[in-house]
């Protein structure tokens, strides 16, 4: 994917995370995004993003006020393997586990892993099951 390019459609036009260590943060999601396929659209000395996920460091022109505590993001895998794939990733890359691989009471098919990143937020892959998909997403280029 170009980094003049973007997939939109899904419900979530974009999160920014404000954290503490920056390379601890950008070391993590970018193992993450490798097993995911998505990649790092750009960074600066004082952030880095990938699709609709910035990561700022606090004291980033583009963060705002003090730090938040923990949020929660899943990224969507596209199947079991890639889910276990992000949470041995994730941990190799300093994570910490929060929920190992496995099937979640959800609804039927829901195939998770959770892992806390450096910051403590709480990182999920997901494989929601088979499923069709009128378009795998909205392709917008400039």
């Amino acid at each position: 994917m170009e980094t003049q390019e973007i997939h939109r459609g899904r419900l979530i036009d974009h999160i920014q995370l404000v954290v503490r260590d920056l390379p601890a943060s950008q070391r993590f999601y970018t193992a993450i995004f490798e097993v995911l396929r998505i990649p790092i659209g750009g960074s600066a000395p004082d952030y880095f993003w990938a699709d609709e996920l910035f990561v700022s460091a606090q004291d980033s022109d583009t963060a705002q006020g003090a730090l938040t505590g923990r949020h929660h993001l899943a990224f969507q895998a596209q199947d079991r393997a890639m889910v276990d794939a992000v949470y041995q990733a994730a941990l190799a890359a300093g994570g910490k586990d929060n929920g190992a691989p496995g099937e979640r009471p959800y609804h039927p098919g829901y195939y998770a892993a959770f892992v806390l990143d450096p910051d403590g937020n709480n990182i999920e892959a997901v494989f929601h099951g088979a499923a069709k998909r009128s378009a795998p997403s909205v392709h917008i280029t400039w």
